[in-house]
């Protein structure tokens, strides 16, 4: 019997966004399309550690803590974030991902990753500034944002307005606006 149904293993090799399968934080498989985002080929992510693809290993253990906290009883998690390719050069990443443990949340979890540089690029920004603007990008307040990162809301505040200078925002919308690739 013939049928038109492309298979599940066919589906997530050609999907058009990159789809990855972690156990603890290391890749057990991906498509093709997250292994070009990121400048691999599949087989060469294999058995890597996903903190290859983070710009350095404080936003790896920073976002991987605050996946833990934020996880609901979906287990799902999203977010916009700043990853790392091959090269070395940085690019905005929307992620969403599910654990498929209640019990051990980092045991099999199943991700997908949109690559959003077309639509907003990364400013030379340090580590502190790129979980801001992520956050900020989120919509968290000054406050917010110094409950999610362990710094003073007067801190946030002030990692906000390097940011503003950094990217030539002059109000709270117009940085917004700049971080998520939006006119101004």
């Amino acid at each position: 019997m013939e049928t038109d149904l492309v298979s599940a293993a066919a589906a997530f090799t050609l999907a058009p966004v990159g789809l990855m399968v972690s156990r603890y934080r290391l890749i057990t498989t991906c498509n093709d399309r997250f292994a070009d985002m990121f400048g691999y080929g599949p087989a060469e992510l294999e058995g890597a550690s996903v903190a290859a693809l983070y710009p350095s290993h404080d936003e790896f253990s920073h976002i991987g803590a605050r996946w833990l906290k934020e996880l609901g009883p979906s287990q799902r998690f999203e977010d916009q974030r700043i990853m790392k390719r091959r090269d070395g050069s940085l690019f905005w990443c929307q992620v969403i991902g599910r654990s498929l443990s209640r019990n051990d949340l980092f045991r099999e979890c199943v991700w997908s990753f949109h690559d959003l540089s077309h639509h907003r690029s990364v400013a030379d920004l340090t580590v502190r500034e790129r979980e801001v603007a992520m956050l900020c990008v989120s919509g968290a307040t000054s406050k917010e944002i110094g409950r999610a990162l362990g710094i003073s809301h007067r801190t946030a505040e002030a990692h906000r307005a390097r940011l503003m200078r950094k990217l030539g925002a002059r109000t709270a919308a117009e940085l917004l606006a700049r971080i998520a690739g939006l006119p101004s």
